[in-house]
Formats: C-alpha cells, structure tokens, sequence
C-alpha cells in the first residue's frame, strides 16, 4: 500500500501543479468524445518510471501504454488520469489510481481473475486520498473506512453511474437511467468512475453501477469498496467487469443487480 501511495501522489502532484489553464485533447480514442490529453501521457510515464524505480521486477497495465509482464506475479494496474474529461474542462472530480494485482500467469490482469492486493486512489483537486490493503481495510486519508448498511429500499439510494462513448451503447443508458429515476432517491454521474466507487466506500453515494469499466478504471477503486465492507459485483452471478459493475453495501447491492438485469443494462441493444 506504501508503493500505491507514494506514487499515486506524485503523479497527482504532477497533474494538479501541472495543469495549463488551458488544456487541449491529445488525441481520441474510441469515439471523439473518449479523449486524451498530454498529461494522460506524461502522467502515466512517470507511474511507470517510479514503479520500475521500485519494484523492478513486477509488471504494469496502463490506460495508455497497455499491459508489460514482469517476472514476480505482481502487476501494476495504473490509471494515469481517471475522469480525463473532467480534467480537460477544469472539473475537480478525477484521480490517478493504481493498484497491485495478481492473477494467472501469462495474460494480462482481468477483473474477473484477479486479487487485488493493495491501492491507492489519489484525488489531488479533491484533496482525497483513499487507500486499502487486502484483508487489513480501507482509509481515507487515514481514517478508517467503515460502510453502512445503506438504505431499507431504493427508493432511499442516492446511485452514481457514468456513461459510455459510443452512441449505441449511451442510448442504452440513457434509457436505463429514465427507468431507474422513478424508483430512487436520485442519480449522480460525476465523470470518475474511481471517485465515484471511493464515494460508496465513504458514504456519499449509496451505490454505483456502470458498464464499460476496464481494468485501470476498476483495480484500486474496487478493493477501497471491499475493504470498507462493500460488495463489487456484476450481474447474472458474474463478477465484475466491463460487462458490468455494481458497487455498495451488500444489502443495496442485492436489491440493485435484479433491477439492473430487468432493465438490461448489461446490453447496448
């Protein structure tokens, strides 16, 4: 957890000291609107330099530069700037995470296979600071975390969710959203997914569910969740993944996926 944090905080330094007052796209992705910006880039360098600075031996999975094996079985799983379009418009809500997993040999870290050992989500604009190590618990910054039982019933659940790039598939979420807004408290859609499941962990969301979460987005985020007494789940009995994921406390949890299944919120059709 020590590694996660140090270097968690010194790539947010880097980012929040140096953001331009104007910041331009770098490039784009999967759609025009799924962006990245110079210091995504750099960001990211830095994570990988002072990772093989201190763990020479693992290996890293990065939003931007992808999955390199190391020999020891542990992997880095490393999101430069999670919320880079928050970032780009000088919204506060984003954080570098990162994370060491295992998990098979041989093939990149997946959600669905891999044991998170310890991380840290770092949200320098916030000035929060969350970290969890596996089977010890889960911080913000410093104290412990120790999550609710939540609401009685859904319609007492403030849920965060975010959206997909692709036309298509925020069709899809739109619809789901409409339905689910009758039958909860309320929706926040932040624009970090990172943020938004340490907020569960904390208590300022009930719940969060998104598909399209990959593995960057998922690691650190996901174990603060656990270790504060949360469940991250998918659905149809699967875990989670970029198929879907579901967060809160167990109870809520438990309520949400069946609602989610109904609605189709696994699907872009």
């Amino acid at each position: 957890m020590g590694v996660a944090e140090r270097v968690a905080r010194e790539a947010g330094a880097l980012v929040s000291d140096g953001r331009p007052d104007r910041v331009t796209v770098a490039a784009t992705k999967s759609s025009p609107q799924d962006v990245v910006t110079a210091m995504d880039y750099a960001s990211e360098e830095l994570l990988r330099r002072r990772l093989a600075e201190l763990r020479p031996d693992d290996g890293v999975l990065g939003e931007e530069r992808g999955w390199q094996p190391g020999g020891s079985g542990v992997t880095w799983v490393v999101d430069p700037i999670d919320g880079t379009v928050n970032y780009l418009y000088g919204q506060p809500s984003y954080a570098v995470s990162v994370a060491a997993v295992t998990g098979p040999a041989g093939v990149a870290p997946d959600p669905r296979t891999w044991t998170v050992l310890a991380s840290c989500v770092h949200a320098p604009t916030l000035g929060l600071t969350y970290t969890a190590a596996r089977g010890a618990g889960a911080w913000l910054d410093g104290v412990r975390l120790t999550m609710g039982a939540g609401p009685d019933d859904l319609a007492g659940c403030l849920l965060g969710t975010g959206f997909g790039y692709l036309a298509q598939r925020r069709a899809v979420q739109g619809r789901v959203v409409a339905a689910l807004l009758p039958r909860v408290r309320d929706i926040r859609r932040l624009g970090s997914a990172a943020v938004d499941l340490c907020s569960v962990a904390a208590g300022s969301l009930d719940a969060h569910y998104e598909r399209g979460l990959q593995p960057w987005d998922l690691a650190g985020a996901s174990l603060v969740v656990t270790e504060s007494g949360g469940v991250v789940v998918g659905l149809r009995g699967e875990p989670a993944s970029d198929e879907m994921t579901v967060a809160g406390p167990p109870a809520v949890v438990a309520r949400l996926t069946p609602l989610l299944e109904e609605l189709g919120a696994d699907s872009d059709a």
